[in-house]
């Protein structure tokens, strides 16, 4: 039962609370604008972790390692929130949102062969396929004139694409620039880093205006427990367990839980052709993610 429970179930609960961050965006945005929650948040989590740390009695980094954390907070956490949060705000479905940032083994994968020239495989080159394909009929579904029910404007996609870029870009650089930083600490940076990016776009480009409806409360409290602080330290914990290789064979799974929240929370409905296209480009994400974890 405990290797079970290592090797699935714990794995499952983090790809769920994953996936409801999407969903927890969602309830939020009506009653503040995306920079303005995103700060929000962060400075809720960064406090509980500042007690969590001092609780701990957390050993930190030096400057060089404070650094390379920082830049991946950026990337990993601003960027890639940032876009998911306006994405959504402009009308773009939290399943479609799901589905485009869930290509971020994908993209890694390409930034990998094209920059640092590592050998790819066939089964790779179909995964890779597999996922572009994907893609490309769910938005043909929409922008193509196809019977879909949801309705997003072109401009969310630069956001989606900000996103998927941010945490494909984040992952190679945390790759390359590694610290092993304590946990606590290396969130604590990670999130402060992201913090000062959302408030720098909040001041500049947002009123600020919150209004404080029991959705957002409910919402906010989720997203920082069960998502920033919970999902996060929870794959951390994993990783140091050794099963980081089943939260990435899982982690394809993420779009397909979203969609079916989205349906039953939001009633937001996928066509047929969208359907089809998620459903292939999740196989080729799978194809890319099993090929590595097959890999030495």
């Amino acid at each position: 039962m405990p290797q079970i429970f290592y090797s699935f179930f714990v794995p499952a609960l983090f790809v769920w609370l994953w996936s409801t961050g999407f969903i927890g965006a969602k309830y939020g945005l009506p009653f503040a604008e995306p920079f303005t929650l995103l700060l929000i948040r962060m400075l809720f989590t960064l406090s509980l972790l500042g007690v969590l740390a001092w609780l701990m009695k957390t050993r930190w980094p030096g400057w060089r390692g404070a650094g390379h954390l920082a830049v991946t907070g950026l990337l990993v956490h601003g960027c890639y929130l940032g876009g998911v949060y306006y994405a959504i705000q402009g009308g773009m479905p939290s399943g479609i949102i799901s589905l485009i940032v869930g290509l971020q083994p994908l993209v890694t994968s390409a930034v990998a062969i094209l920059v640092l020239k590592e050998s790819v495989s066939a089964r790779q080159w179909l995964g890779l396929a597999l996922g572009l394909v994907g893609v490309t009929l769910v938005l043909l579904e929409k922008f193509g004139g196809g019977p879909s029910t949801t309705d997003f404007p072109l401009w969310t996609l630069i956001w989606a694409a900000l996103s998927l870029g941010g945490i494909s870009l984040g992952t190679v650089y945390q790759k390359r620039h590694g610290t092993q930083a304590d946990l606590v600490a290396g969130t604590f940076i990670q999130y402060s880093a992201a913090a000062t990016f959302f408030a720098v776009g909040a001041f500049v480009f947002e009123s600020r205006e919150v209004e404080w409806a029991l959705p957002l409360i409910w919402s906010m409290a989720w997203l920082v427990f069960g998502v920033s602080i919970g999902a996060i330290l929870l794959l951390m914990w994993l990783i140091r367990r050794g099963a980081a290789s089943q939260v990435a064979s899982l982690f394809y799974l993420v779009p397909p839980v979203t969609a079916l929240e989205a349906f039953w929370l939001f009633d937001e409905r996928l066509g047929v052709l969208a359907m089809i296209g998620g459903a292939i480009s999740i196989t080729g994400v799978a194809l890319v993610v099993t090929q590595r974890k097959a890999s030495p």
